[in-house]
């Protein structure tokens, strides 16, 4: 009964509370409404009834029930009955044992320790590597139910996989070779301090944010961003078992700095070389790259110096690049190339022949991965930094030259011819997805506006 009359009062109270903000919201409607019904009624008094009981004679009532309580130990033995599966994945790093390794996925298992140190194939996938990615299953008394490891051995798009289960008193591997799936991801960032700790607050790989820079760098200074300038971005994402493993090409991207939106998006033309546009059409394609290394910066320019070894001054013939060792070097432009080894001061060097009797050099690199007579596509990876030959210390010396003649690297990359504009038989295949490309930046754009909000 007790509950009837709470329920009573709770509702009249919901009414009262109702008729105040009618009141509170509309009031000369509510006063036109009462005088209506006075002058209808003749000026006569009025007044609502109650229809049902007054409250204080309703009766009361008391109910009482009983309750067992359940004991600790009845709920442990139900919880018995149940079994789960835990889920973890990590990347594997140079330092791993394989209990290091299983310790931090979780797995409370020393047969399957010990068969992953005593297994090569096992071994091999998964210790002394770095970057690869493990999954495990596990049972809630944490032995290992499943252990994987994925790995992208290569750049023909496809993937590695070394699965081990249980097996009796052991356990089996399996290896597989599958094909990546290619899915498209969206993103967006705003500039704080740079363009590559706005891309890790956003979860974009440096791959992705490297492209834009190489997209962009004849429209944006990346050096001299701004606080509050924004990007979004549309890219590839190379998936095995629905895990990203790698990022593929940036398929559009847009960048507001300084109050200017600039815009660009792949396309290939039918029987044509594909490349980058802008929306209007204009090719955003250069002759060659605005740097050799990705995101570093100059210590020495193209000018007379002291030299650091031999102590007297000499025309520096290049721009050096200060770069951590193993820091991926690329050429700069497509060509061929023209030499391959060990050159005495320059120690490890590429060379690479251009258009117009043009060469680029890379000098002191640590390794050399390309070889003398082959074709080389613009960004393809030539070496890594190094200090071979006379350096000081790690870093990339680069040249450029005309007819054996040295000219300044940075002033040569900088004035150079785009490519050409989208051809007309092809306007109307640019033109759709141009608008699929706004569509999907648009929707990257007002989630990282939403955010801001």
């Amino acid at each position: 009964m007790s509950k009837l009359i709470n329920g009573i009062l709770a509702a009249e109270e919901a009414f009262a509370s109702r008729v105040a903000l009618v009141i509170r919201t509309h009031p000369r409607h509510l006063t036109a409404a009462v005088a209506a019904m006075l002058m209808t009624a003749g000026g006569g008094a009025f007044a609502v009834a109650s229809l049902g009981p007054d409250a204080a004679d309703l009766p009361i009532r008391q109910v009482l029930e009983t309750v067992t309580p359940v004991s600790v130990e009845s709920q442990s033995q139900a919880l018995d009955g149940y079994s789960f599966t835990l889920f973890r994945t990590e990347s594997t790093r140079a330092s791993d044992t394989a209990d290091a390794l299983l310790g931090r996925l979780g797995v409370n298992d020393p047969a399957a320790a010990a068969f992953v140190r005593g297994n090569g194939e096992a071994r091999a996938a998964m210790l002394s590597r770095v970057g690869r990615t493990i999954s495990a299953e596990i049972g809630q008394d944490g032995r290992l139910h499943r252990l994987s490891a994925r790995w992208v051995p290569d750049n023909a798009g496809g993937f590695r996989r070394i699965t081990m289960q249980p097996d009796g008193a052991s356990f089996a591997v399996r290896s597989e070779a599958e094909t990546l799936d290619i899915n498209q991801r969206v993103a967006g960032g705003t500039i704080q301090s740079s363009l590559f700790a706005a891309t890790d607050a956003a979860g974009i790989p440096d791959a992705v944010a490297s492209q834009l820079a190489d997209i962009f760098s004849g429209d944006v200074d990346f050096r001299q961003l701004r606080k509050g300038d924004r990007f979004a971005v549309q890219y590839e994402s190379l998936e095995a078992d629905g895990q990203a493993m790698r990022s593929g090409r940036v398929l559009a991207a847009e960048f507001e700095t300084g109050g200017k939106v600039h815009q660009a998006m792949w396309f290939e033309p039918a029987g044509q070389k594909g490349g980058y546009y802008r929306f209007d059409g204009e090719s955003l394609r250069r002759a060659y790259l605005a740097s050799p290394v990705e995101f570093t910066r100059v210590s020495s320019g193209f000018a007379m110096r002291l030299h650091p070894i031999l102590n007297s001054w000499r025309q520096h013939t290049g721009t050096d690049f200060a770069a951590p060792p193993g820091t991926p070097v690329r050429t700069v432009g497509d060509g061929t190339v023209d030499f391959a080894g060990w050159q005495n001061g320059y120690g490890n060097i590429v060379i690479i022949n251009h258009r117009n009797r043009q060469q680029t050099a890379y000098a002191h690199l640590s390794r050399i991965d390309v070889k003398a007579g082959q074709s080389v596509s613009q960004g393809q990876r030539v070496g890594a930094v190094g200090s071979t030959g006379w350096a000081t210390g790690p870093h990339l010396h680069f040249e450029f030259r005309i007819d054996g003649q040295y000219f300044d690297p940075q002033r040569m990359l900088a004035e150079q011819d785009g490519g050409a504009p989208i051809p007309a038989p092809a306007r109307a295949a640019f033109a759709k997805a141009m608008g699929a490309a706004r569509t999907e930046l648009a929707a990257a754009s007002a989630v990282l506006q939403a955010r801001a909000d």
